[in-house]
């Protein structure tokens, strides 16, 4: 994809493990000051507290009247899913208007980041039913959701590293019925920080 926007290597941070709504809010503020040309692209990368986002729709998926974690009603794209420990969020910060990239184009890319990564790791993955995210044939190992405001996309995706499958056997993930898969699921997974780092750097070389 030739990306006419692209000045260099986008600003890659790791947050570590933070709560949700922080995150969320430091997202808008990026996305709003690039909007006005106020501040750089970046791909932020972190790992949550347990938490059950939905998306601006606020379709609600749990399996029970109680969720073992708090839900939050947040303004991406997307259906409810889990965020938490064991899981790597990927929140790139870009100006698609500036750079050329449609909506389409721009989920087409986060998605072939993730299979890259996996690639590298000797994990096969891909598409699955036209639906967005990433799968394995065991099952779902990404999810993804994202919003566009003043031509900046902002939220991500989540990827499962080493997840306790409790936290989505309260709900029905993204609205699909499906198996979720995690990471350690096929390999003993590096440590977050050195995997959210492939991954940045996956997606950097896309845009």
């Amino acid at each position: 994809m030739t990306a006419p926007y692209k000045h260099g290597s986008l600003e890659q941070r790791w947050l570590g493990r933070q709560a949700y709504e922080p995150v969320w809010a430091l997202l808008q503020k990026r996305a709003n000051a690039i909007a006005c040309d106020n501040s750089c692209e970046v791909i932020f990368s972190c790992e949550h507290d347990p938490v059950y986002t939905t998306g601006k729709r606020g379709v609600d998926n749990r399996s029970g009247a109680e969720l073992p974690a708090p839900v939050v009603y947040s303004d991406r794209g997307g259906e409810m899913t889990f965020h938490g420990p064991g899981q790597i969020m990927l929140y790139p910060v870009i100006h698609l208007r500036k750079r050329g990239v449609g909506v389409k184009q721009y989920v087409h890319v986060l998605e072939q980041s993730c299979i890259d990564m996996l690639k590298e790791l000797g994990v096969d993955s891909g598409r699955h039913c036209g639906f967005p995210g990433v799968w394995t044939e065991q099952g779902k190992i990404a999810a993804l959701g994202i919003r566009i405001t003043h031509g900046v996309a902002y939220h991500g995706m989540a990827l499962n590293v080493n997840v306790d499958t409790k936290w989505f056997a309260a709900i029905n993930p993204c609205g699909l019925q499906t198996g979720v898969v995690s990471l350690s699921d096929f390999i003993k997974p590096p440590l977050l920080p050195e995997l959210a780092g492939c991954w940045q750097h996956c997606l950097n070389d896309l845009l």
